[in-house]
């Protein structure tokens, strides 16, 4: 997602719930300083806005399809989350 030269010792705990989006109450900025990784059963993705780890879900872009905002429309998937500082 985002790279910077701190180290991960200074980095925030991640927390249970993120979002990508600025306007949502899920979003930490401080986290988006540093480089962070998801992985989905087992797979790494790079294309997820959102997650919760406690109720095993992630959000990720429907294609390149829109909502009636100019937002992209979303897909909920379900499994095991993981979320890392790379």
């Amino acid at each position: 997602m985002f790279r910077t030269m701190t180290p991960i010792a200074d980095a925030p705990a991640l927390p249970d719930r993120l979002s990508v989006d600025p306007r949502s109450p899920h979003h930490n900025a401080a986290v988006f300083a540093h480089d962070i990784g998801i992985r989905f059963n087992g797979k790494e993705r790079s294309d997820v806005d959102e997650y919760c780890i406690s109720e095993g879900w992630i959000k990720v872009p429907a294609g390149k399809t829109l909502d009636r905002k100019g937002h992209p429309l979303l897909l909920t998937l379900k499994g095991r989350v993981e979320a890392f500082y790379r």
